[in-house]
């Protein structure tokens, strides 16, 4: 059976910054009959649930990963590392369970694929992807907005 990487949350796990989960019927629909590989790449580096919202300062994704941008919280802290571990182990994951497609949560710093909150943190977004979509994407896995995300 084919595995599809997805983002946690959308999986009905309590992992996004304010603790909820976002799951939906439109999520189950878009996995079809393929095995979800639930992940996390915020937890799985250590971050805590619930934890203070963080966004892009500087750019997307690409920009973290290539030293141009960081992620910071809105007390100003920067939490890039966290950011950039994650999404490796989240490229590990995939590699493990063998999946070729990640349906990622939108807007996320992390996971958000085509737009991302814009570092302002007053919901204003911008064109770009988080720093997982990022990486999954430069190591050659389809990454998706998931729906209703």
């Amino acid at each position: 059976m084919e595995s599809v990487l997805v983002s946690a949350c959308l999986r009905g796990v309590p992992c996004r910054f304010d603790g909820r989960a976002k799951a939906s019927d439109e999520m189950t629909a878009a996995i079809g009959d393929r095995r979800p590989v639930a992940f996390c790449p915020e937890v799985s580096a250590g971050l805590p649930t619930p934890r203070r919202p963080a966004e892009i300062v500087g750019g997307d994704g690409h920009d973290v990963l290539d030293g141009r941008a960081r992620v910071v919280d809105d007390t100003g802290h920067d939490v890039t590392e966290a950011f950039v571990d994650g999404a490796g182990r989240a490229l590990e994951a995939a590699r493990r369970t063998g999946c070729t497609e990640a349906l990622l949560m939108a807007r996320s710093p992390s996971c958000g694929r085509g737009t991302v909150y814009d570092g302002t943190f007053t919901g204003g977004l911008r064109a770009g992807d988080g720093v997982t979509a990022a990486l999954l994407e430069r190591h050659g896995i389809t990454v998706r907005a998931a729906p209703s995300a």
